[in-house]
């Protein structure tokens, strides 16, 4: 299997895994793993279009996945710090809109890989860790998805996720460090629109 593939059927599976329930640390790894036999059966429907499916996990995955974190750590804190309320506001829509249909793109590449459940750990300190590994034909693969605990309502969002080592949004991290040293914010962030508009 190509690394390109690798990773673009390891974030699909990232982003199906999710479901509208809080999520609390005893019964988080039950949880998980039961939303992933759910949404493996909405890919493997073969009575819905790639669109239909796409759509239909994504109704289930906003309340677990923190976007407003994700984005403030994929942006930096620097550049977070320095820009507007509004701004913040909507570079976190952006994001979203980026991971979601990035998301829709990959679902022609599932080919029947299995997602199998390892362990709950901590992780630094305060975090939670969860072990999983994505199982195909040729090869397993490890993936790691990061939560962190949401004071307010008191449940376990994910933040990040660590594909075969690598992170998703330390990831982005660096593809928009990169632009911003060719670019104002403002100027990226109306190329980001202008990339989700051609999607």
């Amino acid at each position: 299997m190509k690394v390109k593939n690798l990773f673009k059927i390891l974030l699909l599976i990232t982003f199906a895994i999710t479901s509208a329930s809080a999520l609390k640390k005893e019964t988080l790894k039950n949880e998980m793993e039961s939303k992933i036999n759910t949404i493996l059966l909405v890919l493997k429907d073969e009575s819905l279009k790639q669109e239909q499916k796409g759509q239909k996990i994504i109704e289930i995955i906003d309340s677990v996945f923190d976007y407003n974190t994700m984005s403030k750590i994929a942006l930096g804190k620097k550049t977070w710090n320095s820009i507007s309320k509004e701004k913040r506001e909507e570079f976190v829509k952006v994001f979203e809109k980026k991971l979601k249909s990035s998301y829709i793109r990959k679902l022609e590449l599932y080919t029947n890989q299995k997602v199998e459940i390892i362990e709950l750990l901590p992780y630094k300190k305060t975090r939670l860790q969860l072990v999983s590994q994505l199982v195909g034909n040729d090869d397993t693969y490890k993936i790691n998805y990061n939560f962190y605990k949401n004071r307010a309502a008191s449940e376990w969002l994910i933040y990040d996720v660590d594909l075969v080592g690598v992170s998703i949004i330390q990831t982005y991290r660096k593809q928009f460090s990169g632009l911003l040293k060719e670019k104002t914010f403002d100027e990226m962030l109306l190329t980001l629109k202008e990339a989700n508009e051609k999607i």
